[in-house]
């Protein structure tokens, strides 16, 4: 039996299911919760290849009827034209407000079918199955869902709360060592915003569940869904707390739009990158213990996660990333809002951050 959460949000509660293999079962796992028994997989060309018959044929075990919508893989598929490219196939499907949509794949996927399924007959039910160890510990639970413009990342978008969440940590075991780390960088930062505890764990766990121990992965997926299931039972929304799992992503949404949002730079990785640029941040305000950034870039090294845009490419324009930062979502009033930290599992959010100083933690890490 696979391990159950529960996001609690009123009447738009739902489980979060855990376990190994649940592909097998997907089928009997969402019939009770479809208004009809109709369904459209949404997928990318990648997840399909490994992981579209497991879903299929366990839909057909329990009845329900589906058609399959694939994508291209990878960040680009978030572009309005790729966007409007889907929700065409969509349409052509003839669904019906009862059609339940189903995310299978990473986070891009999980994201442009929780929008599709907001606006698709102005909102139907959608499900979301996690393929990705990133999209299992972060996108697929709390609602947010979107797709980029030109302008930044996420920016077009809706909160829409999933029925269910199926992670199956099988699907891990394809991934390759990169996406894994993408992912572990977002398990990471639960430990580094709120839980000093679950950062120590990592540091002794990490790097074994990166190489594939099933339990721990089970384990650390478990306490990543259960710490974010907590923050946005609280704040669905993000008026307030929820603002904390943004750490890192500032600064690392800004470099993803430098960069254009291709494989060039991971989700995961220009937030690992960003989580370590913030703490720098914390630590130059004086509010932050330089050793707990010590601490945090030796594990970063011990697992091979990357700490520095350096690591990405050489050159890097100043002027264009501080314009990135004023496009941010989480800009009020004008000024920008930073998560920072006064210490490992010490986030905390403020606008009070001089532009002089992000400029200048920005020219320090582009060249070091």
């Amino acid at each position: 039996m696979p391990d159950n959460l529960r996001v609690e949000l009123g009447e738009r509660s739902y489980d979060i299911k855990v376990g190994d293999r649940l592909l097998a079962t997907a089928g009997t796992l969402i019939a009770p919760l479809l208004k009809n028994k109709q369904a459209i997989i949404v997928t990318d060309e990648t997840v399909a290849r490994f992981y579209l018959h497991r879903l299929t044929n366990s839909l057909e075990d329990a009845n329900i009827r589906y058609r399959c919508a694939i994508v291209k893989a990878g960040e680009p598929t978030k572009s309005l034209e790729a966007f409007g490219e889907l929700m065409e196939t969509l349409l052509e499907y003839k669904p019906e407000r009862g059609t339940t949509l189903i995310a299978l794949g990473g986070g891009v996927v999980g994201d442009i079918t929780g929008f599709a399924a907001s606006i698709l007959l102005r909102g139907v039910d959608f499900i979301q199955i996690p393929t990705t160890l990133l999209s299992q510990v972060d996108s697929s639970v709390g609602g947010k869902t979107g797709i980029n413009s030109k302008w930044g990342k996420n920016l077009i978008g809706s909160f829409h709360q999933p029925l269910m969440v199926l992670a199956d940590i099988s699907t891990l075991s394809t991934l390759p060592k990169r996406e894994l780390l993408a992912g572990y960088a977002e398990m990471l930062k639960y430990g580094l915003i709120r839980d000093e505890a679950f950062f120590t764990w990592l540091e002794a766990n990490g790097r074994s569940l990166i190489d594939g121990n099933p339990a721990l992965r089970s384990e650390a997926i478990l306490n990543s869904c259960s710490a974010k299931a907590e923050i946005v039972a609280a704040d669905e929304k993000e008026h307030g707390l929820r603002a904390l799992l943004n750490f890192g992503h500032t600064f690392g949404h800004a470099l993803e739009a430098e960069t254009g949002y291709g494989d060039k730079l991971l989700h995961g990785e220009a937030v690992a990158i960003g989580m370590i640029m913030a703490m720098q941040t914390s630590v130059a305000m004086g509010i932050c213990p330089k050793a707990d950034l010590e601490r945090t870039l030796a594990h970063y090294q011990a697992c091979g996660l990357p700490h520095s845009p350096k690591q990405i490419q050489d050159e890097w324009n100043i002027n264009a990333l501080m314009d990135h930062f004023t496009r941010d979502k989480k800009a009020k009033d004008g000024k920008l809002t930073f998560i920072l930290a006064r210490g490992i599992g010490q986030a905390f959010t403020t606008q009070d951050v001089d532009s002089g100083l992000i400029r200048d933690i920005l020219a320090q890490a582009c060249s070091a």
